[in-house]
């Protein structure tokens, strides 16, 4: 697979990229689908099934491994439509398209320098189409399943064998798909379903050391990937890529870590990069060997890419030139983007009005996570009339984060309202003093259908039915979105990437390394507040480890711009806030003493 860009679009909900490489991977853009929803999938496959008069026979829940073969069905279709667009683009006579094409790509880019040429030297499209059919590349078509989520299923109340679980099921469902891309895993390991990939042939790699389907792992740090890579590794699986994202200056669902700031992290992998490649490369090509399978005859690549919290063309060439990424994700201002993404105009009106007191880091995911939030979302006003109706909760009609196993085996999500109504009935039987009993009935209550939510945008955007979701949406975008206030064309987004154009207009944005060390700062002066009303020796030694780890990372940035004023004084202040949070901790130990 050619890469073209510089930049990707990473995975954003369940449903704002679902149909993305449709818009953009005819123009060379990379760009992830979600694997969570198959109903969701299932729907938008009859919609473009009857769009491009293609044959539509439902997969319905009464068919065997329905949601593997949802899935399959869903990114072949995919898959087939976009080889088509990139073919109908060579072989196009319309020159604004190609001109569309080419004027996108990076200014240092070969291939546009050499259509240029081409076009300077007044040849005409009609006599450069053997030339576009050798150099236009289609972006890949990449699929992502959160690896936690892997819900148990039941056939006549009986457990299914354990490949029938929601990601064992997705990625089966990839795997038999004609994609030739990558899987992006996140949300941590899973040692099952990282063991379940080794039945995929087409995870393998050739003499040559192509392969068909890749795997990329998404995290947050050095350590993590290392132990990820080798784990894989030993199972002759190579792990083509790894997409560092930041802790906390990121969309959606938001991994805090122990305080380690994206900076040295991609610092360590900087220096580290050539170890990682060297040491899961022997330990492959050992188990391939045991296997009795072909290994590659030359090392294997390794990508290290970045994202989270990325917003001009500075901080996208720092990544690329001082880290030497190999690829930057711009994801949060691509919702605001209608030819890259799938939002419903509401949604987009409520993006282009956010502030940064409308953005925050919310805890109403199910599955307990940090979780990146819109203020006045239309699926949390759908939640607080649920509570003002005395029925908090959620009907759950997906169930696809139903994971908590407090009151059923088969389990239940936290959001439902079967969870908070049991949850509710222990909480009232403890007797409380009203300070605690309110803080733990928000604790139960604040909890959204997320799982509908991220999905339900891409129905309303395209008219479907949405009388089994409801029309309340949840949104996740990053902090960022609080400096984009306009609605954007892809050209205008990618020249703005690259630098060819401006849609930033306000002037006080922060470094995207300043602004998450501060979303770090006020994430530990929320943990220590709570530590104010349940507290344990675990949580206190945490929260010193947290504090020791964003000194060092302050440290870091101090030496790295020691040349910029503004931002020295801005880690200063940093410094000084921590100081205070650090004095009130001692103080909420004094109290807790007495």
């Amino acid at each position: 697979m050619t890469k073209i860009h510089s930049f990707h679009i990473p995975v954003m909900g369940i449903g704002f990229t679902i149909d993305s490489p449709l818009k953009v991977a005819h123009y060379g853009i990379d760009s992830v689908i979600s694997l969570v929803d198959d109903i969701l999938l299932e729907k938008l496959r009859k919609m473009y099934c009857e769009k491009f008069e293609q044959s539509y026979q439902e997969i319905s829940e009464k068919v065997d491994d329905f949601r593997a073969k949802r899935i399959t069905s869903y990114l072949n279709l995919i898959n087939d439509i976009a080889h088509k667009n990139i073919e109908k683009l060579k072989n196009s006579s319309a020159t604004t398209e190609i001109k569309k094409y080419f004027s996108m790509l990076p200014d240092s880019s070969n291939i546009k320098r050499e259509f240029n040429k081409l076009i300077s030297d007044g040849v005409t499209i009609e006599d450069i189409k053997d030339w576009l059919k050798n150099n236009i590349h289609i972006g890949s078509i990449d699929v992502n399943i959160m690896t936690k989520v892997d819900k148990e299923n039941y056939k006549n109340k009986e457990q299914l064998p354990s490949i029938y679980n929601d990601a064992h099921a997705a990625l089966r469902g990839f795997a038999n798909s004609n994609l030739n891309s990558s899987v992006i895993l996140s949300a941590g390991m899973n040692p099952r379903l990282y063991s379940y990939i080794e039945n995929f042939e087409d995870f393998y790699p050739d003499t040559n050391g192509n392969i068909k389907k890749k795997i990329v792992l998404k995290v947050s740090d050095y350590r993590s990937a290392l132990i990820q890579g080798k784990f894989l590794a030993k199972k002759g699986l190579w792990v083509s890529e790894y997409r560092i994202e930041s802790g906390l200056n990121c969309g959606g669902h938001a991994f805090a870590t122990d305080g380690y700031l994206l900076g040295p992290i991609l610092e360590q992998f900087k220096q580290e990069k050539e170890n990682l490649i060297q040491t899961t490369y022997e330990i492959v090509t050992n188990a391939l060997v045991n296997k009795k399978r072909t290994a590659p005859n030359k090392r294997l690549p390794i990508k290290v890419t970045a994202q989270g919290g990325v917003g001009t063309p500075e901080e996208h060439n720092f990544l690329l030139d001082y880290y030497n990424v190999d690829s930057v994700g711009w994801g949060t201002p691509f919702l605001l983007v209608p030819e890259a993404t799938t939002v419903d105009k509401k949604t987009i009106e409520s993006l282009i009005k956010a502030k940064e007191d409308d953005l925050y880091l919310s805890n109403i995911s199910p599955l307990g996570i940090p979780f990146h939030n819109l203020k006045g979302n239309t699926k949390d006003n759908e939640k607080y009339k649920n509570i003002d109706k005395g029925r908090p909760g959620s009907a759950c009609p997906k169930k696809f984060v139903a994971l908590n196993k407090d009151f059923k085996e088969s389990g239940i999500c936290t959001a439902s309202r079967e969870y908070q109504h049991l949850k509710m009935k222990e909480l009232y039987a403890l007797n409380l003093a009203p300070k605690e009993h309110a803080y733990h009935l928000n604790k139960i209550t604040e909890k959204s259908c997320t799982c509908v939510g991220l999905g339900t945008s891409a129905l309303i955007a395209y008219n479907l039915d949405t009388k089994t979701e409801g029309n309340g949406v949840s949104v996740c975008p990053g902090p960022n979105m609080a400096y984009y206030d306009q609605k954007i064309s892809l050209t205008k987004m990618v020249d703005h990437i690259y630098g060819r154009d401006n849609i930033i207009s306000r002037n006080d944005r922060p470094n995207m390394f300043i602004k998450e060390l501060n979303i770090y700062i006020e994430y530990l002066r929320n943990y220590i507040k709570d530590l104010a009303i349940s507290t344990s020796k675990k949580q206190e030694k945490y929260a010193i480890t947290f504090t020791q780890n964003l000194r060092e990372g302050i440290a870091y940035y101090q030496n790295l711009f020691n040349k910029h004023r503004h931002i020295s004084n801005q880690l200063t202040k940093a410094l000084v806030l921590i100081k205070e949070i650090e004095l009130s901790n001692n103080e909420c130990e004094s109290n807790t003493m007495y």
